[in-house]
């Protein structure tokens, strides 16, 4: 079997998030596509809407987002916006991060070439871990 792993490499930044998912349940509920369309991107959005409890994958993908802002030590706000990430599946079913000129431009200022991440949700909590790293 030949595998594509990712780059390892050196850390250069580290965030975790968890989030209730009743919390984005009852957000989506009460503002429905203007939530979505402020924070996912069309990619997320349509993986998320397609399966059965939307609101477990989009609970993931909020915490990824978070995670990831942590990682740069920014935050979401003028350096990096909701919507400079989006996260996708790769070969293997795998999470992956695509990013936006402007998020690309910010991990290459600190120093990264990638940032992995890992996503986890039960019924009641959805957690996300983010590294960026130098290969």
């Amino acid at each position: 079997m030949n595998l594509s792993l990712p780059p390892g490499g050196v850390l250069v930044g580290l965030g975790c998030d968890l989030v209730e998912v009743q919390r984005i349940r009852d957000v989506l509920e009460r503002h429905g596509d203007h939530f979505l369309d402020r924070v996912f991107t069309a990619e997320e959005r349509a993986y998320c809407m397609s399966m059965a409890q939307p609101h477990k994958h989009l609970a993931a993908r909020w915490a990824a987002k978070e995670a990831i802002s942590k990682t740069f030590t920014t935050g979401i706000g003028a350096e990096l916006s909701w919507k400079s990430m989006s996260i996708y599946h790769g070969e293997r079913a795998e999470p992956r991060v695509r990013l936006d000129d402007k998020a690309a431009a910010l991990l290459a200022h600190v120093g990264g070439t990638h940032i992995h991440v890992s996503l986890s949700h039960t019924e009641t909590t959805a957690m996300a871990v983010a590294a960026i790293v130098r290969a």
